[in-house]
C-alpha cells in the first residue's frame, strides 16, 4: 500500500506542478497584457490549479502517516537522530508544502473578492507564484528521479 500512495504521489505532483506553472504564466500574462479576466478559461486553470495541489497535499499527508520516512522516522529517531535528507522529507516537505498550499488557497479566496480583471490576475500571481516557489524549493530531488 505504502508503494502503491508514494507512486500515485510522484506522478500527480508533474500534473500538478505543470497545471499550477501553467495558472501563474496564465495570471502574469493576463496581468501584463491588461486582459479582462475570462470566467471560462482564467478562473478553470486556475480553480483546476487549486484542486489538484488539495489532492496532492491529501494524498502527501496519506502518505506522511504511512511511510517510513515520515512521522514514524520522527518517532524512531527523534527529531536530533535525523540526516539532512531524513530531516526534508519527515519536517521541510510537509510543513513548507501545506505554507504552499494554504497560500494558494488564500490566493483563490481573494481573486473572488474581486471585480477588476488585473486585480484578479494579480491576486492568483502573487499566491500561486509564492506556492509554486516553496513547493519548488522543498521538493525531495534526489529521491524523486530515483
Amino acid at each position: 500500500m505504502y508503494e502503491t500512495i508514494q507512486m500515485l504521489h510522484s506522478y500527480l505532483a508533474y500534473a500538478a506542478l505543470g497545471i499550477l506553472l501553467l495558472a501563474v504564466a496564465n495570471a502574469l500574462t493576463g496581468l501584463i497584457s491588461k486582459r479582462i479576466f475570462d470566467m471560462g478559461k482564467d478562473l478553470r486553470l486556475s480553480l483546476f490549479a487549486l484542486i489538484l495541489c488539495h489532492i496532492q497535499l491529501l494524498i502527501g499527508l496519506i502518505l506522511y502517516f504511512v511511510s517510513p520516512s515520515g512521522l514514524s522516522a520522527i518517532q524512531e529517531f527523534g527529531m536530533g537522530g535525523l540526516t539532512s535528507a531524513a530531516r526534508l522529507l519527515a519536517v521541510e516537505h510537509p510543513f513548507i508544502n501545506i505554507i504552499a498550499i494554504v497560500l494558494i488557497t488564500v490566493g483563490w479566496s481573494r481573486h473572488k473578492k474581486f471585480v477588476e480583471g488585473n486585480k484578479k490576475f494579480k491576486s492568483i500571481a502573487i499566491f500561486y507564484g509564492l506556492g509554486l516557489l516553496l513547493i519548488l524549493s522543498r521538493i525531495p530531488w534526489g529521491t524523486w528521479f530515483n
